[in-house]
């Protein structure tokens, strides 16, 4: 085959060029067909030899290039000496050839790519020069890095689980606040900006050129976490049902249908700590809601406990029933304005300490202290120990939920020691 012969002419004149210690291409007296005329070409063509289309280069590597990056500043390259392909034996242009005609019938002025383009600044500005067209400004970013042990090493999508799209979707890290990471990550002045501007989208931000980072930023996905719970804390609750409710419908039908057939008391639920000046920030990804959320509901809470409660260990059945017992017939759901308060005189009742600093002044006096009590409430109705405010689920939960809760803890004999 022609291509083949070809490949093998090539071949060869590497190794000449090699050998010479000169630059490796086809150019200037290697470039065997390049003072071809027009005739001769198509005569080769119509006897049915495979070609490709080059750009006779002018360039020179005695001479050089300046221009300015917009990221990296004044830089000096090369000229483009290589007669490069612009369209290949398909009759595909290559990305060079596409690049100069994508970009100018687009109106393209400013190219933000990454630095492996960079040496190829000089082939598109003799591109652009050559077809009569003005040349885009360029801006080089370095590559995003990722930590591996001791060393790093350029972030990839065909290495890293993580270096998808569609990892980010599956796991339900929010678009926006994988946008306002990339920001971070794009120019130091963002987090600055951000901090004085805590409530305007990221959208308003101007980026500077000049400030981009230079250098291979390192990819954190605690910081990633971290600005995404804090992103998803300003949603209110019906907005977080509704990103859950799409991200769900895809990912985890489980929680679609729940969630769907519930929507008034799953809002509800999501808002809890979310009307305060300074919000919970519970939830980094969408899919990290299902597992904290999921005592809510009762058929998820039954399956649950259904191995025992988890009580902690220094706790006895007996007193855990009798706390519940006393709590379920004093707690007053429409009156209590203070639910901590009267959960004090509740622990005072039951021999224990009102609070932590009277305990820890005579421990043999009481049985415990009234973050005991609580807990036993706690994980009486959640089967949980750390949970968002106490009073607050129990108004979200409502009086029959609760009170049924505590009921069959009553009727239980079991409990898992923790």
């Amino acid at each position: 085959m022609d291509w083949l012969i070809l490949a093998s002419v090539i071949r060869k004149i590497r190794i000449t060029q090699q050998k010479l210690k000169i630059t490796t291409g086809y150019y200037g007296s290697w470039a065997k067909h390049r003072d071809l005329t027009c005739e001769q070409a198509k005569e080769e063509i119509l006897k049915g030899k495979s070609f490709v289309l080059r750009l006779r280069s002018s360039g020179s590597l005695d001479r050089r290039i300046m221009y300015n990056d917009l990221v990296k500043g004044p830089i000096e390259l090369p000229e483009n000496e290589q007669d490069i392909v612009i369209m290949k034996t398909d009759g595909l242009p290559t990305y060079h050839f596409a690049h100069a005609i994508d970009d100018y019938l687009m109106g393209t002025t400013h190219v933000i790519r990454g630095d492996e383009w960079l040496s190829s600044v000089p082939v598109h500005i003799q591109l652009f020069e050559t077809l009569g067209f003005r040349a885009p400004e360029y801006g080089h970013i370095a590559p995003i890095m990722k930590q591996v042990g001791a060393s790093k090493r350029k972030f990839s999508k065909r290495k890293d689980l993580d270096g998808t799209a569609a990892y980010y979707q599956e796991q339900g890290y929010p678009g926006f606040a994988i946008s306002e990471y990339f920001m971070t990550l794009i120019t130091s002045d963002f987090e600055e900006w951000r901090k004085g501007n805590p409530h305007p989208s990221f959208r308003d931000f101007s980026i500077d050129t000049d400030k981009m980072n230079a250098s291979g930023a390192l990819l954190d996905m605690n910081k990633l976490s971290d600005i995404s719970k804090d992103v998803i804390s300003k949603l209110t609750g019906k907005q977080m049902f509704d990103h859950l409710s799409t991200w769900s419908k895809e990912f985890d039908p489980e929680l679609y249908t729940l969630i769907e057939k519930n929507q008034e008391y799953t809002v509800q639920i999501l808002n809890i700590g979310r009307t305060i000046e300074k919000p919970r920030k519970d939830y980094a990804k969408w899919s990290d809601v299902k597992l904290k959320i999921a005592f809510f509901y009762d058929e998820w809470f039954e399956k649950d406990v259904l191995s025992g409660y988890k009580l902690p260990a220094s706790i006895s059945l007996d007193a855990a029933k009798e706390i519940v017992r006393v709590f379920s017939k004093s707690h007053r759901f429409n009156h209590d304005k203070d639910g901590f308060e009267t959960l004090k005189e509740l622990a005072a009742e039951l021999g224990y300490a009102k609070d932590m600093k009277q305990y820890r002044g005579d421990p043999n006096r009481y049985k415990g202290h009234v973050g005991d009590v609580a807990m036993v409430i706690r994980v009486v109705l959640t089967n949980r120990t750390h949970t968002p405010d106490l009073f607050e689920m129990m108004k979200v939960m409502g009086e029959n939920r609760v009170l049924a809760r505590m009921q069959r803890f009553m009727l239980s004999s079991e409990f898992k020691g923790k």
